[in-house]
């Protein structure tokens, strides 16, 4: 129509002029006719109005609506003179058609030619790089010349700055860039607020929020929406309630979006009651809404009502996406509706939606955690396998089952498939190899991690830490720990935890102080370790500190941290604090249960560990393995066989004798119960005996004296490749001290270190100062002490002095003494031992100066007492006892047993520590040694089918030793002795330690 007009005008002799193209080129620009354009461009050519600048703008704009850049870059070019916005009209057509990387070269082109850009063009730029996913450098390069073109503080440049950089992830340079801005609009609060929100900075984007509306900056619906996600991300819900209020009274009420995130912030806050309500309020309720509520009634397991919602949108004629059948599925897997989950499944099916990779992962997740294996390993295979996702869900599901062979499997087929590993397919193998202690296999899928540039992952490192440490390789996770670049609280409480777990308390303590120091807030898993490490060092103060911190970060509920508190005031025998910690946990489970049971009986309150695990036991609570082993632990302290027993048979009743940990223990408490055969059986039923088993039988043979049993488990041990440990030692070393094989005993001390690389304790020091000692080589022990690597301890000392006691030695014994009290000044043992040797040197007078700085110094001696059970309760005895109901009874029959002894050839030793003028003074029976008079109750309480078994506080002296061997020969009766140090078994007249203790 526009060329008809003009030849009208041309056969009526009107010459057009350069208003009339104008309007030519304006009919074309709304026709779209790259044909006419080109037409009308010669036309223009021929007649000169191509150096009009009006013309030329409006041709590029024909050629740019036409898509023709070429021939618009081609006007510009010829363009006798150009000015900034005929450029900025090139890139912003580039930009119309998203050829973000055509805008990036044409910039490059301007720039050649001295061309200065605007606040407009470089708006455009901006634009371009978001689109063309340029790197960072180049937008920092881009941000140089806006500052040096002077245009830093312009909003039109800054906004898409801002936004560019909180894509990138640079969210502190997008800080900076609005920190300069002078004058802030809307736009740029919004992008800042969601750059903030979208980087993992939601409490930023909150604050940032709350100081634009004390400015007085009106809010748009899109910055309302930014900052409630914010809010729900942080779980904020408190203030995100109180934006909704700003939401009402900004009349933003109707808007979907604000309205969608409104939603989802009351449904993750578990308010369905307000979630509800907006979502029935919309006007224009679209698949984001109901995927919001459905969301959220799935995270929170109301897999009913989010599946009632799902069919209330289809009624809408709203079409269920991806989101929304993933969302569902969640739901039923949570809950285990694996019925409901399979009609989701078909429905993905019809709908063509069942290949979508987000679909995919919670079919395949649903048929993982319904435990429908088979069904998911089908799918598995019929998926596209190229979807990492998928893989790593079936890593998880082996490795629940700890089917390493499988996961293994999984792991190399991914390989052979050429699926690259992600973040969390590490982690799901590694979590299998610690938990089945494959810490072999473990370590070379950490190479892999190391090869693939995974190894500072903060997620991966945190997994690796765990299994290192689980697996007391705490040097290697404590170098990865040091390594990472990202303070990670997994990481530093995976290590914690790990110290803890071995023992290692204070390294535990000093890693957590060191976290905080650091700045990083420990969670609650590090604050239950930092308090169970208090407990093992039973450094009260510090765990009611640590305590008091966790109170302040909001966990004065968590279960975790009040079990560890349990057990801390229990190991510290703090009983009532402990009970009070008890009952202030809302929900106790076993582990509750246990930390009183354990600690109880770990700090010497045994009797209340077993009142406990009575009332356990009445609440109806589940014991497990650990309830048994620290019941049979405290049975076992108390020397209790009838409990011990009565657990035995509930370990045997609960299938807990299957276990090594179980058999352990019980053989330290028939050992300790002085039943040796029954612990021999119980170790030879053992089917996979580890270090703990053969440790716990050597000490028992140890302890009652049968050392070459205990050197030949100890040989067979060796035998069976079972690698000795430090303990195993003691109780070796202990076994030839108490039968006087020295030679021996030194061989096995010096094949420590130079067998098995063990460096000697303190207390393999003490047992070859004992070993040397029994024997009467006091010089060489003297000896042995003064070439000691290690500064001699309290024990070794007091070890010293206890035997030169023993062999009336006082020049060693007074040496010992002397550096035993500068370490210990208020130990009363050791004025105890001194006295006693002065004693029976005969050396009264220092012994009576002994004394008396005992009572100046307030230092109280420890009374010798001996216990008997007899009918389920236990006797106890002093010395010169007559406080028990029976005294005069026992006392005639301990007088009939003395004659009865003398007859087959017993003398009674003089009372060595009394002087002949005491003896004289004092009343004979004032010193009848405590367990005289408990082995005389026990053989009139206990019928002739029974031991008569002895509990002493003290060394048995030799007095005693020799009248009880007399009076088991008289009455034919086995009698067993358990002193501090070992058991004397009495029978016919002889004792099993052969009267060398």
């Amino acid at each position: 129509m526009g060329f008809d007009f003009l030849r009208l005008m041309e056969s009526q002799g009107i010459r057009a002029n350069s208003q009339t193209y104008l309007w030519l080129l304006e009919g074309i620009l709304n026709s779209g006719s790259l044909v006419d354009a080109r037409k009308l461009h010669c036309r223009i050519l021929k007649l000169g109005f191509d150096r009009e600048l009006v013309q030329c703008d409006r041709l590029m704009d024909v050629y740019i609506s036409c898509g023709d850049f070429h021939s618009a870059v081609q006007v510009l070019d010829e363009m006798p003179h150009t000015g900034i916005s005929s450029w900025n009209k090139i890139i912003y057509g580039f930009l119309s058609y998203k050829f973000n990387g055509q805008v990036l070269d044409f910039f490059q082109k301007m720039t050649a030619n001295n061309v200065d850009p605007n606040e407009t063009t470089y708006a455009g730029i901006l634009k371009a790089c978001g689109g063309a996913n340029v790197g960072i450098l180049y937008v920092k390069q881009i941000h140089a010349r806006i500052i040096c073109d002077g245009f830093g503080a312009a909003p039109l440049v800054c906004n898409p700055l801002i936004d560019l950089y909180s894509k990138r992830g640079c969210v502190d340079s997008a800080r900076n860039v609005f920190d300069n801005l002078l004058s802030k609009d809307s736009v740029s609060w919004v992008a800042m607020i969601s750059g903030l929100s979208q980087n993992g900075r939601q409490e930023e984007a909150v604050i940032l929020f709350c100081q634009m509306h004390t400015q007085g900056i009106s809010s748009t619906p899109y910055i309302f929406s930014s900052v409630l996600s914010a809010c729900t991300k942080v779980e904020l819900f408190d203030i995100g309630e109180q934006i909704h209020g700003l939401v009402f009274k900004g009349g933003f009420s109707s808007e979907t979006y604000v309205c969608n995130a409104l939603v989802t912030l009351y449904a993750r806050s578990r308010n369905f009651i307000s979630a509800e309500k907006i979502f029935c309020s919309m006007q224009n309720r679209d698949g984001v809404s109901y995927n919001s509520l459905i969301s959220g009634l799935a995270q929170c397991r109301f897999s009913d009502r989010a599946l009632e919602l799902f069919r209330k949108m289809q009624f809408d004629c709203l079409k269920p996406d991806c989101v929304t059948i993933a969302s569902l599925l969640s739901a039923c897997a949570s809950i285990g509706a694996l019925d409901k989950g399979r009609q989701l499944h078909s429905y993905a099916i019809k709908a063509g939606m069942s290949s979508d990779i987000i679909l995919e992962g919670s079919l395949l997740d649903l048929y993982v955690k319904c435990s429908d294996l088979q069904t998911a390993h089908e799918f598995f295979l019929a998926t596209e396998t190229e979807n990492v996702v998928l893989w790593n869900v079936m890593l998880v599901a082996y490795g629940q089952l700890d089917d390493l062979r499988n996961s293994f499997r999984i792991f190399r087929q991914m390989q052979v498939e050429g699926i690259i590993p992600n973040q969390f397919t590490y982690p799901s193998i590694l979590r299998t190899c610690t938990s089945v202690g494959e810490i072999d296999l473990g370590e070379q899928i950490h190479t892999q991690v190391i090869k693939t540039g995974f190894q500072l992952n903060v997620y991966v490192s945190s997994i690796l830490i765990d299994m290192y440490a689980k697996h007391r390789k705490l040097d290697t996770a404590l170098g990865i720990l040091r390594r990472l670049k990202e303070d990670d609280v997994v990481s530093w409480t995976a290590m914690i935890t790990g110290y803890t777990e071995h023992d290692l308390f204070s390294e535990a303590l000093k890693l957590f102080e060191e976290m905080e120091y650091r700045g990083i807030r420990p969670d609650n898993i590090g604050f239950s370790s930092a308090i169970s490490a208090c407990a093992g060092i039973k450094a009260l103060n510090q765990g009611r500190q640590i305590h008091a911190q966790s109170c302040v970060s909001g966990y004065s509920n968590d279960l975790s941290i009040g079990n560890a508190l349990v057990s801390l005031y229990a190991r510290c025998g703090r009983i009532q604090e402990a009970y009070r910690a008890f009952e202030k946990i809302d929900a106790k489970d076993n582990i509750s249960w246990n930390g009183l049971i354990s600690g109880f009986a770990q700090s010497g309150y045994c009797e209340e560990a077993l009142q406990i695990y009575s009332l356990m036991n009445r609440a109806e609570v589940k014991a497990n393995l650990f309830t048994f082993c620290s019941a049979v632990s405290a049975a076992a302290n108390l020397a209790n066989i009838k409990q011990g027993r009565q657990l035995h048979a509930m370990i045997l009743k609960t299938g807990y004798n299957f276990e090594t940990e179980a058999s352990n223990v019980l053989i330290t408490l028939y050992a300790k119960c002085g039943t040796l055969d029954d612990a021999k059986k119980e170790f030879s039923e053992i089917s996979e005996k580890n270090e703990v088993s053969w440790n716990a039988m050597i000490t028992a043979y140890s302890q009652h004296g049968c050392a070459i049993e205990a050197l030949n488990a100890f040989n067979q041990m060796k035998e069976q490749g079972v690698v000795p440990s430090h303990v195993t030692y003691v109780s070796v070393l202990s076994a030839c001290s108490h039968a006087g094989l020295v030679n021996e005993g030194l061989d096995y001390f010096e094949s420590m270190s130079n067998e098995h690389g063990l460096v000697p304790k303190p207390e393999h020091y003490v047992c070859v100062v004992d070993l040397l000692g029994r024997a009467g080589l006091l010089g060489d022990a003297k000896k042995f002490i003064e070439k000691m690597p290690i500064r001699p301890d309290a024990m070794v000392w007091r070890t010293l002095l206890s035997v030169c006691t023993i062999h009336k030695n006082r020049e060693i014994g007074e040496f010992a003494a002397h550096h035993l009290v500068e370490l210990e000044p208020e130990d009363s043992a050791t004025y105890v031992l001194l006295s006693n040797m002065y004693a029976v040197t005969g050396k009264w007078d220092l012994r009576d100066q002994t004394r008396k700085l005992m009572r100046e110094r307030g230092v109280k001696k420890e009374p010798g007492r001996s216990w008997i059970e007899v009918n389920n309760s236990f006797h106890a005895f002093f010395v010169g006892d007559r406080l028990h109901p029976l005294a005069d009874k026992i006392y005639k029959f301990l007088d009939d047993l003395n004659k009865r002894a003398a007859e087959i050839g017993y003398v009674q030793e003089r009372y060595s520590l009394l002087n002949d003028v005491e003896q004289e003074q004092r009343d004979p029976t004032g010193y009848i040694h405590s367990e005289k008079l408990a082995v005389a109750f026990g053989l009139l309480s206990l019928t002739n089918t029974r031991p008569i078994q002895v509990i002493k506080n003290l060394r048995i002296c030799t007095d005693c030793h020799n009248w009880i061997k007399y009076v088991s020969r008289i009455s034919n009766r086995a009698i067993v002795v358990r002193d501090p140090y070992r058991f004397h078994h009495f029978e016919a007249g002889l004792c099993s330690c052969k009267d060398y203790w």
